[in-house]
């Protein structure tokens, strides 16, 4: 078997193992500080509508009852695009040891329905530059080349979903 094959086989066997359910916030603050700011005040980790359910909602993926991958979803427009209803990816992060399992695809594949159900038609997000890649396999576009920092993160690009 190729490693392609071997690949596949492999995510849709831990897709058996894997449930992806709703969040609180707070649950994804362990896996968001873990993976995402080590080095930084736990208190960063709490976005500033994280508790607020009319404009967000957080998913996470459980591998043998082990919270192991999250994600969060703001209601949130960006003027640099013309959709009038938006949502905003930010915090996505999946334990190390777990990573390469198709979890953060399943999270945002979850998301999707939610967010049409919403009416809106774009998803968005601040992607670490070191992630461009991933994003694009899962159908994000680059809006432009530009590349900017995060101050104490990294750098970052804009990129978007239309969905």
């Amino acid at each position: 078997m190729n490693k392609t094959k071997n690949d596949n086989v492999n995510k849709a066997y831990y897709k058996i193992l894997m449930k992806v359910l709703r969040l609180n916030a707070s649950d994804t603050y362990p896996i968001r500080q873990q993976v995402l700011i080590p080095d930084h005040d736990p208190k960063k980790v709490k976005f500033e509508s994280d508790d607020d359910d009319d404009v967000s909602f957080h998913l996470g993926a459980f591998e043998d009852s082990k919270l192991v991958s999250v994600a969060s979803f703001f209601y949130e427009r960006n003027t640099l695009f013309k959709d009038q209803h938006q949502y905003q990816l930010r915090g996505m992060a999946t334990l190390p040891e777990f990573q390469g399992r198709g979890l953060s695809s399943e999270l945002l594949n979850m998301a999707f329905p939610i967010i049409k159900q919403n009416f809106c038609t774009l998803l968005w997000c601040n992607a670490r530059t070191t992630a461009v890649g991933y994003y694009e396999k899962v159908g994000f576009h680059k809006f432009d080349e530009n590349v900017f920092d995060i101050p104490g993160i990294g750098a970052h690009v804009l990129m978007y979903k239309n969905i």
